[in-house]
C-alpha cells in the first residue's frame, strides 16, 4: 500500500514555533469561475485524430498507451491531499511573514503608518539587508520525479500564491511529455512550470537550501533520495514524501528494510503504522546529519494492500527488558527503531480539513481524503501504535465487547481513547497494556471462557487476578458517535499501483482451443437442457 505519507516540515529557527497562529483560509475559486465538480479522473478518447487525454483536477495531460511515461492513477488521492496541504502551509507562510515585518517595523504604529514606515526601512541602506529578508517571496517548489508532470502542472493551476514550479526527471521521454502537457495546459502552467532533464540526487545537491517545497513520489522506496532532499530545502520549508513499497515498510523483508531505512519492521494489526513511524524515523536520520530537524505535520497511510507471508529473519540481539512478557509469559519480538513522538500536527490537521470542505468541488478524491483527514484529526497524538479489540479476543478465545462497551471501560479508567485512520478497527490509547489486559480478565469473568490447559498465552494472562478492577458503565460520546465516514471504498475494481514506466503489463494467456472443447463438452454432459446456447468464452 503507498504510504501517501507526509509532511515534515523543517522549522526556521527564527520563527516562533510555539507561536499560535489562526487561518482564514479562502476559496480560491470565486463564485463566476467556480469549476465544475471533476469526474475521477481516466482517460479521455481523442476523437477526429486527437490523441487521447487525462483529465485530473484542473490539468489536462495526454494519455500514454505505451507505458513509457509513468502515470497512476490511484495516487489521484496522493495529489489531492498534497494540494491541500500545500494552500495550508501558503497560508501560514504568509501569516509568518506578517508576523516578522511587524516585529521589524514597529508594531506600535498604527496600520496606516505601517507602508510609509516599511518604506523608510526599505529605502534606508544600513536596513537593506532587512529589507530583502522581509519582503515577501512566492514559494518555490521542487517536484523531484516528475514523469508526465502531472502534479507539477496541477500545482501550478490549483494553488493560489505558488511560484515557481521545478519538474525534474531524468528519463527524456518523460521530459518530452512533460513538456508537451505544460505547452497543453495554457499560460499560467507555461509561466510556472519549468522542466529539466536532470538526476533529482544530483539536482537537490547542487542547489542547497533553495526549494520552499520539496515533493518526492518515486515509484518504491524514497530512502536514496533523502539525504540530498534534506539539505535543499530552505529554513521553514516543507518536505512531501510519499513511499510506496509498503511490503518493505510493513514487514514483508525486514532484511531489505533495514537496509534502506535502518529500522527492523513488525508485522501485525499496527504494521502500517509502524511504517509511517519508520519512515519519519528515517527522514529524522538524514535531517539531523546536517544540523536540522523535523516537525511532522501530516502522515498519512492510505489505498494500497500487501500480501506477503514470508518467514522475517530478525536481529540477533534484544531490548532491554526482561526475557519474558509479564503477561503471557512469551518471550519479546524486537523492532524499529522508529519514530515515537506524534506524526500529525492538530492545529495544521483541522486547518487543512477545513480547507477541503470549504473547496470540496476542487478535488477529485474528496470523499477519501476528507474522511482521511477526520480520521487524523481524531487520533491521540501521543499514542505510539495501537491495538485491535479482534486481536485481543482471539487471544483470550472470547467473545467481542462492542468498541462503546471497551472505549467506556478504558475512559472509566481514567485514560483516553480514539481511533486511527490506518484501520478501521484500531484503537489509540495511552493507558498501558497491563491497564488493557485487566479490562479483558474482568470482561471474561461476565462472560465465561473454556479451560484452555498449556502454555498458550490467553491462559497464561486469565490465570492471573486483575489489579484494575474495570467498569463497563456507558460514557457518552467518544468513538460511538461518529457522523461522518472515516474509511470509504475505493472507487473502482484493482485500485493500486500500475506497472512501472517501461515495463509492459502482464497478460493472461487465453485458454487453447482444446481447453475451450473439454469445457463445452463438460458443460454439455453437467447440463443436457435440448436448446443449450453457447455465448463467446
Amino acid at each position: 500500500m503507498p504510504l501517501a505519507f507526509r509532511f515534515s516540515r523543517i522549522l526556521n529557527p527564527r520563527f516562533n514555533p510555539s507561536t499560535n497562529l489562526g487561518l482564514a483560509l479562502a476559496s480560491s475559486f470565486s463564485a463566476s469561475s467556480r469549476p465544475e465538480p471533476p469526474e475521477l479522473p481516466g482517460a479521455r478518447g481523442g476523437g477526429g485524430g486527437f490523441p487521447a487525454t487525462i483529465r485530473e483536477g484542473r490539468a489536462e495531460i495526454f494519455a500514454d498507451d505505451s507505458n513509457s511515461v509513468f502515470y497512476n492513477k490511484a495516487q489521484v488521492n496522493n495529489r489531492d491531499l498534497s494540494i491541500a496541504v500545500l494552500r495550508s502551509f501558503i497560508s501560514r507562510r504568509r501569516e509568518e511573514h506578517d508576523i516578522q515585518l511587524r516585529r521589524g517595523s514597529h508594531a506600535e504604529l498604527p496600520p496606516k503608518h505601517h507602508a510609509e514606515e516599511l518604506g523608510h526601512i526599505r529605502g534606508s541602506s544600513e536596513d537593506k539587508a532587512l529589507s530583502e529578508e522581509i519582503s515577501y517571496r512566492a514559494p518555490k517548489v521542487l517536484e523531484a520525479l516528475a514523469a508526465s508532470g502531472l502534479r507539477a502542472i496541477r500545482y501550478a493551476l490549483e494553488v493560489d500564491g505558488i511560484g515557481e514550479v521545478i519538474a525534474v526527471d531524468n528519463n527524456e521521454v518523460a521530459i518530452e511529455a512533460c513538456k508537451k502537457n505544460i505547452h497543453h495546459n495554457g499560460s499560467v502552467a507555461s509561466s510556472k512550470v519549468v522542466p529539466h532533464l536532470a538526476d533529482a540526487r544530483v539536482y537537490m545537491l547542487t542547489h542547497p537550501k533553495e526549494f520552499d517545497v520539496v515533493d518526492l513520489d518515486p515509484y518504491g522506496s524514497p530512502a536514496a533520495f533523502l539525504d540530498s532532499a534534506v539539505q535543499c530545502i530552505a529554513d521553514g520549508g516543507i518536505l512531501m514524501c510519499s513511499a510506496t513499497d509498503m511490503a518493505v515498510l510493513a514487514g514483508g523483508n525486514a532484511e531489505v528494510c533495514f537496509s534502506k531505512y535502518g529500522s527492523y519492521p513488525l508485522k501485525g494489526k499496527h504494521c502500517h503504522e509502524m511504517a509511517l513511524r519508520i519512515l519519519l524515523a528515517c527522514i529524522e536520520s538524514h535531517a539531523i546529519r546536517h544540523k536540522r530537524y523535523i516537525v511532522p505535520i501530516i502522515s498519512v497511510h492510505m489505498d494500497f494492500y500487501i500480501r506477503d507471508k514470508r518467514n522475517i529473519a530478525l536481529p540477533n540481539f534484544s531490548p532491554l527488558v526482561p526475557q519474558e512478557c509479564a503477561e503471557c509469559g512469551h518471550n519479546f519480538v524486537m523492532g524499529g527503531p522508529i519514530w515515537s513522538d506524534p506524526m500529525h500536527d492538530k492545529e495544521w490537521a483541522a486547518s487543512i480539513l477545513s480547507s477541503i470542505q470549504a473547496m470540496s468541488c476542487a478535488y477529485s478524491a474528496y470523499a477519501k481524503i476528507s474522511a482521511i483527514m477526520t480520521s487524523v484529526s481524531e487520533e491521540l497524538p501521543k499514542a505510539p501504535l495501537f491495538v485491535s479489540l479482534h486481536n485481543l479476543c482471539a487471544i483470550l478465545k472470547c467473545t467481542n465487547p462492542t468498541i462503546a462497551t471497551f472505549q467506556s471501560a478504558i475512559r472509566n479508567a481514567g485514560y483516553q481513547i480514539s481511533g486511527s485512520h490506518v484501520d478501521p478497527l484500531a484503537l489509540k490509547t495511552d493507558a498501558p497494556m497491563s491497564v488493557i489486559w485487566d479490562i479483558m480478565r474482568c470482561w471474561v469473568k461476565i462472560h465465561a471462557v473454556k479451560y484452555r490447559p498449556g502454555n498458550h498465552p490467553g491462559t497464561r494472562i486469565l490465570s492471573q487476578e486483575p489489579k484494575l478492577q474495570a467498569k463497563f458503565s456507558h460514557v457518552p460520546g467518544g468513538l460511538a458517535v461518529q457522523k461522518s465516514p472515516r474509511f470509504v471504498p475505493n472507487p473502482e475494481k484493482y485500485w493500486g499501483p500500475k506497472t512501472k514506466a517501461g515495463r509492459q503489463p502482464k497478460r493472461l494467456p487465453k485458454p487453447s482451443i482444446y481447453k475451450l472443447k473439454f469445457k463445452l463438452s463438460f458443460w454439455r454432459h453437467v447440463c443436457p437442457f435440448e436448446n443449450l446456447v453457447i455465448t463467446d468464452y
